[in-house]
């Protein structure tokens, strides 16, 4: 079994999405290499039209320990931390854990080695902003009313004990990725982590929530959607109802 370290990142991998995220990444990704120096860092880029990709492409020519992973269109959230793990856990077999995480600066990488703490504990680690001393800084009421809505609708639907469901900075032992048939999830965004979490509760994998303060973006633009909102409200609304009727929407299929 393979191993990491939760102080200098080695067997660890740290996948990040991008979409026109070229003002936030380098941040994002230098304060990354503070945390963890031996981390792999994996920038995920969905097509950005803003040269988000080409500034991935030049951080790599100075960082061997930095992948980049370029989608030929948009495809969504979930279709690029589906492509991420897949590649990570096909080709290298050091990776002990992966983190995954957001490019706007939303996560803070000073959280990362707590996190990492915790995980041999569990088999998944939440940051949640919605536990006891979790925080919210600089968002709107309207956001922060649909998120504690969205987990509290996926709480009550699914039956699942979670304080933060919805949200993407969290960091997965190799052998939860391996046993939960996360190729098989179909969710594009937000919904993609309520699918992920509740795959691995009904495989019965240990996951635990700490608390992280979640700051909003101070550059470029919020990825949410309409489009994302009611993806969720309707498949979480479906695997509820399936549950219900007895079907098991989270086993294997085949």
């Amino acid at each position: 079994m393979s191993a990491f370290d939760a102080s200098s990142g080695k067997g660890v991998a740290v996948c990040i999405p991008t979409y026109n995220e070229r003002e936030s990444l380098p941040l994002i990704v230098s304060r990354t290499r503070v945390s963890l120096p031996e981390a792999l860092i994996v920038v995920i880029d969905d097509a950005s039209p803003d040269g988000t990709g080409e500034i991935a492409d030049e951080l790599a020519s100075k960082d061997f320990n930095i992948l980049v992973i370029h989608n030929a269109k948009k495809a969504g959230l979930g279709n690029a931390y589906r492509i991420a793990f897949s590649k990570v856990l096909r080709e290298r077999p050091d990776i002990a854990a992966l983190i995954s995480m957001d490019a706007d600066g939303s996560h803070d990488p000073a959280d990362l080695p707590r996190m990492l703490l915790e995980l041999p504990s569990a088999d998944l680690v939440l940051g949640s902003r919605w536990v006891p001393d979790g925080e919210v800084v600089n968002w709107p009421k309207w956001r922060e009313a649909l998120s504690r809505g969205g987990n509290a609708y996926t709480r009550a639907m699914l039956g699942i004990d979670l304080g933060d469901a919805t949200g993407g900075f969290r960091a997965y032992k190799r052998e939860l990725l391996e046993g939960i048939d996360f190729d098989q999830t179909t969710s594009d965004g937000y919904c993609f982590q309520v699918e992920m979490a509740t795959r691995a509760l009904k495989r019965g994998f240990q996951v635990q929530e700490i608390p992280i303060v979640f700051t909003e973006r101070v550059n470029g633009v919020s990825k949410m959607s309409n489009a994302i909102v009611v993806e969720a409200f309707s498949r979480i609304g479906a695997w509820g109802l399936a549950s219900l009727l007895g079907r098991r929407p989270f086993e294997r299929l085949g």
